[in-house]
């Protein structure tokens, strides 16, 4: 059961009526009639059991973006229902109008749409609809919760979309214009053209030169179809917060752009988010579009507050792929955490691999390191100092391991994570 304001107002007014005529009789006989009148209330108001609830939401819808849940309520009872509900979508679904009045007429039905303007990346849930119905005095109210599942994905964003187009037109630049003149492995024949002075005497067709009778060569440029292996670290390391966003949400914006680059460059992508078990895998070979099958494996994920378990990559990698390909782990340049976990096993993987370490650089600890005015200020300069030169130092231990490292801010590190990519095919090393 539920009371009103009606009910609220109604006991105030009463109460001066007691006042001017005090005494146990006339409270007594206010009370009897306030309860007199609720019992009505109650016994005409339509039942909840009677409802029957259908709720339809969309399958997915990016975050930021408005998505609308449509919620059909039918009467199956004889009494006509006045009253409201309240559905019960969980804080960060955004919901602007949760509650609803209603009317239904006896053996009718009517729809309910709630605007939802989701503020988190995940599944948001549902599980419930809270009925109240009045009765014609709307003084008190039947209550019940009825049950009516429902989930919402929120897709990720994808703000780094927009570095896309600009992205892949140097790709095909490349592909097209920069044919890369070199032999062996990791190539792939491009054309026959006419020798010039300073080619390389190994790659003469002597073949089509014999059918030309002139000196003929071959060109190479990288090959397509290469394999990109995308590693995601979910664990507390990608819990911290940057800017505005987790550590995480920055990871998944940088991978997202580079797998949409690497597909549209016709290389092969796999992705996996790990921390000290797979959380997600999305392989090359799988059926769909390949950035709806990202984004809906991505979506549900969240920082894990455990230690991340780097021994996992190199047996990932090998179950993914068994050729030659560019591993990009996209986690956090912490000394302790690479120190203890990646560094012993990254020679593993720089022995058959081309590897990219990419992490997002906290922008505020460069204000901090310039602000110095008082002695507050010069400690926390002196620590962001100490930060910095540690994220150096794991930097150049990487790079002199033979890694490549990326270490940007967070609206750096999509763009220039894909520009890496783009040189690493352009210098023939993928």
């Amino acid at each position: 059961m539920a009371i009103s304001g009606r009910l609220v107002f109604l006991a105030a007014a009463g109460s001066v009526a007691v006042l001017l005529f005090p005494g146990a009789a006339s409270i007594t006989l206010w009370l009897v009639f306030l309860c007199a009148a609720v019992g009505v209330d109650l016994v005409a108001a339509a039942s909840p059991r009677s409802l029957t609830l259908e709720r339809t939401v969309p399958g997915s819808v990016r975050l930021t973006e408005p998505a609308a849940a449509v919620l059909t309520v039918r009467n199956t009872g004889p009494r006509p229902l006045r009253g409201s509900f309240r559905d019960g979508w969980q804080p960060s679904a955004g919901a602007l109008d949760p509650v609803q009045r209603m009317q239904i007429p006896a053996h009718e039905a009517r729809r309910f749409e709630v605007r939802l303007l989701p503020e988190r990346r995940g599944d948001l849930h549902s599980e419930s609809v809270t009925v109240r119905s009045f009765g014609p005095l709307g003084l008190a109210a039947r209550q019940r919760t009825l049950p009516c599942p429902a989930v919402l994905r929120v897709l990720p964003p994808f703000h780094a979309k927009r570095h896309l187009p600009s992205k892949l037109r140097r790709l095909r630049e490349l592909d097209g214009n920069t044919t890369v003149q070199m032999r062996g492995a990791g190539t792939e024949f491009d054309s026959l053209r006419d020798y010039v002075r300073g080619d390389d005497v190994r790659s003469i067709d002597w073949r089509a030169t014999a059918r030309r009778r002139d000196t003929v060569v071959r060109t190479w440029r990288p090959e397509r179809d290469r394999r990109v292996v995308l590693l995601l670290d979910t664990s507390r390391t990608s819990a911290a917060r940057i800017g505005d966003e987790p550590r995480l949400d920055t990871g998944i914006e940088a991978a997202l752009l580079l797998a949409m680059l690497a597909s549209g460059g016709a290389d092969r992508v796999d992705f996996l988010a790990f921390d000290r078990r797979i959380r997600a895998r999305v392989q090359s070979g799988g059926k769909g579009n390949l950035l709806h099958r990202l984004v809906s494996a991505i979506a549900p994920l969240d920082a894990e507050l455990i230690e991340a378990d780097f021994s996992l990559v190199p047996g990932a990698v090998q179950s993914v792929s068994t050729r030659r390909s560019l591993v990009v782990l996209i986690t956090a340049l912490d000394s302790g955490a690479l120190e203890e976990g990646l560094l012993p096993v990254l020679p593993q993987l720089l022995d058959k691999h081309v590897v990219v370490v990419a992490s997002v650089r906290d922008p505020e600890l460069e204000e901090l390191r310039r602000q110095r005015t008082t002695a507050t200020e010069v400690f926390r300069a002196a620590a962001a100092e100490r930060a910095l030169l540690d994220r150096a130092a794991v930097s150049a231990q990487l790079r002199s391991m033979g890694a490549e490292v990326v270490d940007e801010t967070p609206h750096e590190l999509p763009p220039k994570l894909a520009d890496l990519y783009i040189r690493l095919k352009a210098s023939g090393r993928l």
